[in-house]
């Protein structure tokens, strides 16, 4: 799901990266919520700078907006919103590498291919 679909959701500003107190203020959870958060969730994963301060990048701002969505509004439990956002990525990793193959290769090129190896196949030995 697109963050910026989320009903009432703040605009993020255009910048690299983000500390924990401007995404603190932005989702408006103290910043205890968000180390919290990082434990339970592997996807997020905010640089630490030299001085070990913690660097979100957009993409995890837009998954802390994410996680938010599913825990404040559509009230799951920690377990429940990991589990959905596992699905959701797992569904999006299977989908797009056939629909990009599909653009592609409209025609599947790949029965063509097979019996063109079993030609050479045949042929070397």
């Amino acid at each position: 799901m697109d963050v910026a679909l989320l009903p009432g959701s703040p605009e993020i500003p255009d910048k690299l990266y983000f500390k924990i107190g401007e995404v603190s203020e932005l989702l408006g959870v103290e910043p205890y919520v968000l180390r919290y958060w990082e434990t339970e969730f592997p996807a997020l994963s905010p640089k630490k700078s030299g001085t070990g301060h913690r660097l979100y990048r957009r993409k995890d701002v837009e998954l802390l907006l994410r996680i938010k969505h599913l825990l404040y509004e559509k009230k799951f439990t920690i377990e429940g919103a990991r589990q959905t956002m596992q699905s959701e990525t797992r569904s999006t990793r299977t989908r797009r590498p056939k629909r990009l193959q599909q653009e592609l290769f409209p025609d599947d090129p790949l029965p063509e291919i097979r019996r063109e190896l079993v030609d050479i196949l045949e042929l070397l030995k």
